[in-house]
């Protein structure tokens, strides 16, 4: 088990607190696998009706996977501890897998930052799944910013957006607040922070079986706090299904910067800031994702991040995030023109033919 994840059952609820504030929740390995055993443990326990996962600060709900802990592996030695990788990586989509399987009602309450991991363990799951989202939430899929790409399920979760709205996520990295969250349908209802102990005491005092329809129902008197109109995806929606639409980044790249518009210069410049490979290739698993499973996107992502390590990209990311916090990471290639159908292809081949995939056991 972990120190930075608390649990304790209250009215039939199964509560998970992440309590790791210092690193805005980032998630570990000891945490991921304490997060698996307990979930494992409430879906045989009558005992336990609904699970409900939460933070203990108010400033992020989970900020993804802890990626100073990867730059150190990989860079143990000639090669990294590779061990230790393969095994982060295949217990947290492993995890990711169990959560979108589970049979028991899961809510997620998305309170400030939720970010890569963070939203893997908050947007697996579909019958049985509730997220919820407030004014601090802050939500986004930043890979590409340290040369990954958006995985735990990004390919499967983004692919199924409003148009293009998970390919503008997905290769920008951009932020997003609980308007877009809920526009995009990647959250499901809206309560505000002031509301949040009510929520709770709710939840651990009034007796009823279906907790999603109590949250619903709960939440419903503040909707009109966030309505459509004020997201900002969708009052760009157009412009966004307009210039992300096709299959090649550099195309995508060149259309924004020829648009005049202060949102498509926006997104241009960012995209010039982040990984020109790495967003080819995000490309190409949004592309590949929209007709998958949710476990066979999985594993597509599983071949994905061992080539990403085996790589560096992501290696040198994380040093100019991180590390050294020059914020001039050295990309390989250095500009998208340089990226070729090969080398995004590579990323997608079958690191070792043979070696078992990560949702092996819960298969």
């Amino acid at each position: 088990m972990s120190d930075y994840v608390q649990t304790s059952v209250r009215n039939h609820i199964g509560f998970i607190t992440l309590d790791r504030p210092k690193a805005l929740n980032s998630l570990s390995l000891a945490m991921v696998r304490a997060i698996t055993a307990t979930l494992l443990a409430w879906r045989e326990d009558a005992g336990v009706s609904a699970v409900f996962i939460h933070s203990s600060s108010e400033k992020a709900f989970c900020a993804g996977g802890d990626i100073r802990f990867f730059y150190d592996v990989g860079t143990a030695g000639p090669t990294g501890d590779s061990a230790l990788l393969e095994d982060f990586f295949t217990e947290e989509y492993a995890l990711n897998h169990l959560i979108h399987f589970y049979p028991k009602p899961y809510v997620a309450l998305m309170n400030g930052v939720v970010m890569g991991g963070g939203m893997g363990i908050a947007q697996a799951g579909e019958g049985c799944r509730l997220r919820i989202v407030t004014e601090r939430t802050k939500m986004a899929m930043p890979e590409v910013n340290i040369g990954l790409f958006p995985d735990v399920g990004g390919g499967y979760f983004l692919s199924r957006t409003p148009g293009q709205t998970g390919t503008y996520l997905g290769l920008t990295g951009e932020i997003i607040t609980a308007a877009d969250a809920l526009y995009t349908g990647l959250a499901d209802v809206y309560i505000p922070t002031a509301e949040l102990p009510a929520l709770m005491e709710m939840m651990t005092t009034e007796p009823g079986k279906d907790l999603r329809a109590r949250i619903r129902d709960f939440a419903a008197a503040f909707a009109s706090q966030v309505t459509a109109d004020k997201s900002t995806l969708a009052q760009y929606r157009a412009i966004i299904d307009r210039h992300f639409a096709g299959n090649d980044a550099k195309a995508i790249a060149a259309s924004l910067v020829s648009d005049p518009h202060p949102f498509a210069q926006q997104a241009a410049a960012v995209m010039q800031k982040r990984s020109p490979l790495l967003m080819s290739v995000t490309l190409e698993q949004l592309r590949r994702g929209i007709s998958l499973s949710v476990a066979d996107c999985l594993r597509m992502e599983r071949t994905m991040v061992r080539h990403c390590f085996q790589h560096g990209e992501v290696l040198e990311g994380v040093r100019a995030l991180v590390v050294a916090k020059d914020n001039a990471p050295q990309w390989q290639p250095a500009n998208l023109a340089e990226v070729t159908t090969e080398m995004v292809q590579a990323f997608f081949a079958e690191v070792w033919p043979g070696y078992a995939h990560p949702l092996r056991y819960l298969d």
